[in-house]
């Protein structure tokens, strides 16, 4: 999700002034100088302070016959001031202030909930108008919210965002949510595929969803591209533009490839629904190829050769998943191809799941070796034809593996719509030092739509732009507010000439951050975005999970059967509504008694 970078600077989160009255001698030249960035902490830019005026004392002591005045020192360019970003809190601190947000998140569905009536048909016709060039143009009586995608930040921001003081536009592809932690269990067939689904339109009755694709955003008109996902049967395919007030780009990203040879041809991805749709497809035709009369033993151990490249998360409980279905389920129904059957892990470190502590790698590595799956470490894949990966060493040998499935999943890359939004804004573009995916995408889209409901509005991003400003109109009088999303110089005279200064003028001062000077009317949003981590987990087959719990600044290792029993706890809890709760328990139950569906259609 793009959006202006919020800064905050270490002060009361409170805007408000308190008068503080100084000493005259604090109308002494006063120069900011470059600030050290606390530990962790990000800095951003702002400009120096000017030297004050002289003193009352100073102008009397002064001659009274004119003169030639003494030549007043210039005052040097002012240099870049970088500050450090607050400290951060404390994990109870962070946990209480998001129990506090969502009793503000609960007040707003409430409030929606109460509401009589739902949008009718007529809502689409009603926003949307032809213009005399022929082209669908949205017209709204409040201010557009756009949001593209429905993932987790956009969904999150979907549920909360206030649709009394905003039309919210949802524009995707895809018309649901998708809980993507679970996707390996859809894949052999241990939950049900729709189980793991919410419709869009259902997170957000009053929102209106478009299943189209942007096709151009162009953030300085203000104005999103977009053309339909579906077509009629003569081929056409509806476009039409999106005026908005404020853009939220929620769309995701896509597995990430490096540019290896033949990976996007010859390689399953666990993105979405349809990615597991034909990996489970595939897997049940490789048995059944291996079961046909006439085929050879070395075709039968080609094509049972399952291979998983990437070590993550995913990658790992994919391959837990997959050696269950073989010994458990696949084994009663084919004994006779157990012998042919493989499952490699690939992982071009030295260790699987590396944002885990040592211990539990290592237990992860040792319930793999137990459960039969081959875990190959420090090797790394430089190509991929049909039937063959070749591999590299850390020694740089070469080798061949035959395989007859290959699922990939290395990491994330950013989707071509946010690199063309990022090339197109020049302040974005600078700040760009890689793709990483960030942590808590959920609690981002929450973060934004509590901003939005506030009120408060951003800029383009940038080290000049300030935090985000909300205006109010009957205290704001000529006040530019173009200017005060940026930030300027501090103007140190100014300020020190006041017969008394408040709390924010002093704070102003001390830290060269001209957003505390704020004129009447204006405030900026200092409230920083916290991540609260509860902990990491990962299923690692044979009923045997890992979980590293996060709570109180510190962490609890957990291995074994009790932590596969908190993992099932927790992706049932992290469920979006209780339909999908029910639903999943029973896709579990079903598969325990029953066993997996081998069934094919």
């Amino acid at each position: 999700m793009l959006a202006a970078r919020s800064r905050t600077a270490t002060a009361p989160r409170d805007s408000g002034s308190s008068s503080c009255a100084l000493p005259a001698r604090a109308a002494a030249p006063l120069r900011l100088r470059r600030a050290a960035a606390a530990p962790g902490g990000r800095r951003r830019l702002t400009v120096a302070a000017t030297a004050t005026p002289p003193t009352r004392q100073q102008q009397e002591a002064r001659p009274a016959a004119p003169q030639p005045p003494p030549p007043q020192p210039q005052p040097e360019p002012a240099e870049p001031l970088e500050l450090a970003w607050p400290k951060p809190r404390g994990w109870a601190e962070v946990a209480l202030g998001k129990l506090l947000d969502t009793a503000e998140d609960v007040a707003v569905i409430a409030r929606r909930t109460l509401k009589d009536s739902l949008p009718g048909a007529e809502v689409i016709d009603r926003l949307f108008r032809r213009e005399s060039s022929g082209a669908l143009k949205l017209v709204a009586r409040k201010p557009v919210v756009l949001v593209l995608g429905t993932g987790w930040g956009a969904h999150s921001l979907i549920k909360v965002i206030d649709v009394d003081a905003y039309e919210v536009v949802v524009v995707s592809p895809r018309n649901h949510f998708l809980f993507t932690p679970m996707l390996p269990s859809t894949a052999v067939g241990t939950v049900e595929f729709r189980s793991l689904l919410e419709p869009i339109r259902t997170s957000n009755p009053f929102a209106t969803y478009l299943e189209a694709s942007c096709e151009r955003l162009d953030p300085e008109a203000k104005v999103a591209y977009c053309t339909a996902a579906v077509s009629f049967e003569d081929g056409r395919r509806p476009s039409f533009e999106i005026p908005y007030d404020i853009a939220v780009v929620a769309v995701g990203e896509a597995p990430a490839t490096f540019g290896v040879p033949g990976v996007s041809e010859h390689c399953h991805f666990m993105k979405e629904v349809s990615d597991t749709v034909r990996l489970r497809t595939r897997i049940q035709e490789a048995f059944e190829l291996a079961a046909l009369p006439g085929t050879s033993e070395a075709d039968r151990r080609a094509v049972l050769h399952f291979v998983v490249v990437g070590g993550g998360p995913t990658g790992v409980e994919f391959a837990g998943t997959l050696s269950d279905f073989v010994r458990v389920d696949l084994a009663r129904k084919y004994p006779e191809l157990m012998p042919f059957v493989r499952v490699s892990l690939l992982q071009s470190a030295d260790s699987i799941l590396t944002q885990f502590s040592g211990s539990l790698q290592e237990r992860a590595l040792a319930n793999f070796q137990a459960s039969g799956v081959e875990v190959r470490l420090a090797v790394r894949v430089t190509g991929v034809t049909r039937d063959v990966i070749r591999l590299r060493a850390a020694g740089g040998a070469e080798e061949e593996l035959r395989y007859g499935i290959c699922v990939w999943s290395t990491g994330n890359a950013a989707r071509p719509l946010t690199q063309a939004l990022v090339a197109s804004v020049p302040r974005q573009a600078a700040l760009q030092g890689g793709a990483a995916a960030p942590r808590g995408r959920g609690q981002q889209g929450a973060y934004a739509a509590r901003l939005i409901n506030r009120g408060y509005s951003l800029g383009l991003g940038g080290l000049d732009t300030a935090p985000p400003v909300r205006v109010d109109p009957a205290h704001a009088v000529g006040v530019d507010v173009e200017a005060a999303r940026r930030l300027r110089r501090v103007d140190a005279a100014a300020i020190a000439a006041k017969p008394a200064m408040t709390e924010l003028d002093v704070l102003a001062l001390t830290t060269g951050d001209s957003t505390y000077a704020a004129p009447p009317g204006v405030s900026y949003y200092r409230k920083p975005f916290e991540f609260l981590s509860l902990g990491i987990m990962a299923y690692v087959g044979n009923d045997k999970a890992l979980t590293q719990v996060e709570a109180f600044d510190g962490s609890l290792d957990l291995y074994g059967s009790l932590a596969f029993l908190l993992w099932r706890s927790v992706y049932i809890t992290k469920q979006v509504s209780f339909r999908n709760r029910v639903l999943i328990l029973f896709d579990w139950m079903k598969a325990r008694v029953f066993g997996r569906d081998l069934s094919q259609f």
